[in-house]
């Protein structure tokens, strides 16, 4: 009977692990919109795959990355802006091409 319960306070353990890391949760998602699949397929697996993997771990270091491709896209827009400003500058003092080929 001990064996029993050692067990038990096992599965319970590993059920509370899985759900402080949102494994349920997101496991529950999956099947919900497996449930939700207007039309039935023999493909389940890779429905539940899809879902379940389309689930983004909260890491501090994919935050970060994130952060910096923003800063980044901004750093790239001020850029090209940048360079249509200069070019549409130096557009006004250089001559025209027909200028320069009849020289």
């Amino acid at each position: 009977m001990a064996h029993y319960k050692a067990a038990d306070l096992k599965r319970e353990q590993f059920r509370r692990y899985l759900e402080k890391l949102g494994v349920l949760d997101t496991l529950t998602k999956g099947l919900a919109a497996l449930c939700e699949e207007p039309e039935k397929t023999t493909s389940a697996l890779d429905i539940l795959k899809h879902h379940v993997g389309t689930a983004t771990p909260e890491n501090p270091e994919i935050e970060l990355l994130c952060l910096e491709l923003a800063e980044m896209k901004e750093k790239y827009e001020a850029t090209i802006e940048e360079n249509k400003k200069l070019k549409a500058k130096l557009a006004q003092y250089e001559p025209p091409q027909e200028e320069k080929h009849a020289e």
